[in-house]
């Protein structure tokens, strides 16, 4: 079956003789969060490329996607034809878009745009038209059960050379995000005793930012991340609430359910919105971009399905005078990393770029991994992205099902009705 779909599969002659040979998943949780990569193999023996294709919480969706759908489509064509094989696996499905499916897409992506830099003996971002700038700032995380706790944090960062920190406090409840509880029981006479409360939220972090200008400065830009869990009229007295502290971004106000109100919120906040963690589309990014409801984009670029589609966000949000700030947390691989400072180093949109400090086993997995300097992040110089992967390293990692379906169980209110996590 496979050899009768690939002989239909080349809709033009090719320049040379390269085709595709494999398209496999590999999963790995050096770091201890699940990680998936997809590798595709051409003709050309030892010319491979490796995408990031990680959806932490449905990983074995992901690779089960790539294996069986994917690679059917995909061996046998020539590598060089990234948009049109891009948008065949996007297409086949027929029902589209998601965060299983375009993180599939996402490895392939990748992976055709690492070969290609490895054909060409180039970069990545040299393929994009060169850099507009040296290398990407970025912003690390301090958190803390304690407004003191995590000002420590942030203090060392800073301390570090870091120019941008994102700061969170913890709250009473097991629903808290971005710190350690200040304490398990929120009300122990509630029908759920570990609910977290809004009210509690939103007069903590003005109290986290007043404290925070007064002992950081005022020359350290400050973020902070509500992770969806605001009503647009909350979203707003809280962005006012930290309009004396000059936040450089407030992040994802809303949940992507009530996405249609974000530009009311932006009119009404005086504090840059940063939004977009939550799209798995790049329609779904575009509209944020181009509707008036962000200052940043903050898209996981495998969700869009790669680098391909990100590359069309950052052009829109160029035009529309909207600013990057691509995902990258602990559960984007390393290659997905230098695919977000690929972008950031070749796109006038850039704003900032969330960093991962990655312990050494991801190093050893992955190597050639981008390493946070006094808080700036440079891609590699050599060949596609310049890092590759112990395929024997990273099988003695093997990952487990993601804690985050336990977690988001307990996220809230005190009434036990859930809360977006």
């Amino acid at each position: 079956m496979l050899d009768e779909l690939t002989s239909f599969t080349q809709p033009w002659p090719a320049r040379d003789e390269l085709r595709i040979t494999g398209v496999t998943a590999i999963a790995t949780a050096p770091g201890g969060i699940p990680l998936v990569v997809v590798k595709v193999t051409t003709s050309d023996d030892g010319l491979y490329g490796l995408g990031c294709a990680t959806f932490t919480q449905r990983w074995r969706a992901v690779v089960t996607y790539v294996e069986e759908h994917l690679a059917r489509l995909i061996v046998g064509r020539h590598p060089a034809d990234i948009e049109d094989l891009v948008r065949l696996a996007r297409f086949s499905s027929y029902w589209r878009e998601g965060p299983v499916g375009n993180n599939a897409i996402s490895g392939l992506d990748q992976a055709l745009w690492d070969i290609a830099g490895k054909r060409a003996g180039l970069p990545v971002y040299e393929l994009l038209g060169g850099r507009v700038r040296a290398a990407a700032d970025t912003y690390l995380h301090a958190e803390g059960a304690t407004i003191e706790q995590a000002l420590d944090q942030a203090e060392l960062l800073r301390d570090r050379g870091l120019r941008h920190v994102r700061i969170q406090v913890g709250a009473s409840g097991a629903g808290h995000y971005g710190a350690r509880p200040t304490r398990l029981v929120t009300d122990p006479d509630a029908p759920y005793p570990q609910g977290w409360q809004v009210s509690e939220y939103l007069a903590s972090v003005p109290r986290l930012f007043e404290a925070a200008r007064e002992r950081l400065g005022e020359r350290l830009e400050l973020l902070h991340d509500v992770h969806s869990r605001l009503t647009p009229k909350q979203a707003v007295v809280l962005a006012r609430s930290l309009e004396p502290y000059r936040l450089f971004f407030l992040e994802d106000v809303l949940p992507p359910e009530h996405w249609d109100r974000l530009p009311e919120v932006r009119e009404n906040s005086p504090v840059p919105l940063a939004v977009g963690e939550l799209t798995t589309s790049v329609t779904d990014a575009a509209r944020l971009v181009l509707h008036g409801g962000v200052d940043f984009i903050r898209s996981h670029v495998s969700d869009l399905g790669g680098l391909t589609p990100a590359r069309k966000v950052a052009a829109a949000a160029e035009l529309v005078g909207v600013r990057t700030a691509w995902h990258g947390p602990g559960d984007t691989s390393p290659i997905g990393a230098a695919a977000n400072v690929t972008l950031d180093v070749t796109s006038p949109a850039f704003g900032i770029q969330e960093g991962h400090e990655y312990p050494d086993a991801v190093h050893d997995v992955f190597p050639g991994t981008l390493r946070i300097e006094r808080g700036w992040l440079r891609p590699n110089d050599a060949p596609g992205w310049g890092i590759d992967l112990d395929e024997a390293a990273a099988a003695r990692f093997p990952p487990e099902l993601s804690g985050h379906d336990a977690w988001a169980a307990k996220v809230r209110g005190l009434d036990g009705g859930l809360i977006a996590p």
